[in-house]
């Protein structure tokens, strides 16, 4: 019982930077119906920028709570400053074409960005730099709560709560919620909806760098293509949930993350990244529009 335990807080942790990371999936599809694939590479490059920030100010061997913020800050405006990017030289000049050339472009896009990562930051493995002292905090029935487990779930609700107030409570909330809903209305009443789509990918891709950072606090190597495998976990995450639905992208990456501990401790780590394409394919054949989507008729 006391490894179950200790294997469901672990899952829980994971989890919970699955479900950042298929944020940034789910509100760009719930506003343009667009599967970003170039998003796992902004994730990667905000552990870069967070890398190079904390060697520039001398950061590396100096864990605490305003390590924390800083690398936090690097990576969220590296990441949004990329998006914004990628979304204003690759995705919108295509916005009226076919979904199928976008598609490609989005691959396109991170097949670049993996390959300019290794040609600038280099093909080998980084060390990340030490964020926060890995200590015993507390232990309940036998299980030991660490410092990192309990940063990652307070930084990840503290974003869910920023997210949520956002959409709900702000004027460019209800602006992503009438773009999502229909976006030629939404512009017929006023609305800009240029601006709205690049603040969504802002906000999207700010929650990927906060998860950057905590993979790299949990597990401290980086390296160019580390956003590919994690990046589709994340992905699958927001199909199971239901791709456009954000409760959905929650549930779905607390699930990912349990069902990958669970596998890694009770059956072999072999099976660890198989997991992902299994969920995906058995998502797709009997719910295809996920635990928390909607079946839509779309007419053709």
């Amino acid at each position: 019982m006391q490894d179950f335990l200790q294997h469901l807080l672990n899952g829980i942790s994971l989890g919970s930077i699955y479900a950042l990371i298929a944020l940034g999936y789910t509100m760009v599809y719930g506003i343009l119906q667009l599967i970003n694939f170039a998003h796992s590479d902004v994730y990667m490059v905000g552990a870069f920028a967070a890398y190079y920030v904390a060697s520039l100010v001398g950061l590396q061997d100096s864990p605490g709570f305003s390590t924390l913020l800083v690398l936090l800050a690097a990576s969220m405006v590296a990441c949004s400053l990329l998006a914004l990017a990628i979304e204003r030289l690759a995705y919108r000049p295509l916005r009226k074409a076919p979904k199928l050339n976008i598609l490609i472009t989005a691959i396109g896009v991170s097949l670049f960005l993996q390959y300019f990562g290794q040609a600038v930051f280099g093909a080998e493995p980084k060390k990340f730099p030490a964020v926060l002292e890995n200590k015993v905090l507390v232990s309940v029935a036998g299980v030991d709560v660490k410092t990192f487990d309990i940063a990652v779930l307070f930084i990840t609700v503290v974003m869910m709560l920023v997210l949520n107030f956002i959409i709900f409570k702000t004027k460019l909330g209800k602006a992503m919620r009438a773009v999502s809903t229909n976006m030629k209305v939404a512009s017929m009443m006023g609305v800009n909806t240029d601006r709205i789509i690049a603040f969504t990918f802002i906000v999207g891709s700010s929650l990927a760098g906060v998860g950057s950072v905590l993979v790299g606090m949990k597990y401290p190597s980086i390296d160019p293509l580390m956003g590919t495998l994690f990046g589709l976990k994340a992905f699958v995450a927001a199909v199971l949930g239901g791709i456009g639905s954000i409760p959905g992208a929650v549930l779905g990456g607390i699930i990912m993350g349990l069902s990958e501990e669970m596998v890694v401790a009770y059956l072999s780590s072999t099976y660890r990244d198989a997991l992902a394409f299994g969920i995906l394919i058995v998502i797709l054949v009997f719910k295809p529009s996920g635990l928390l989507g909607k079946s839509q008729i779309e007419k053709v």
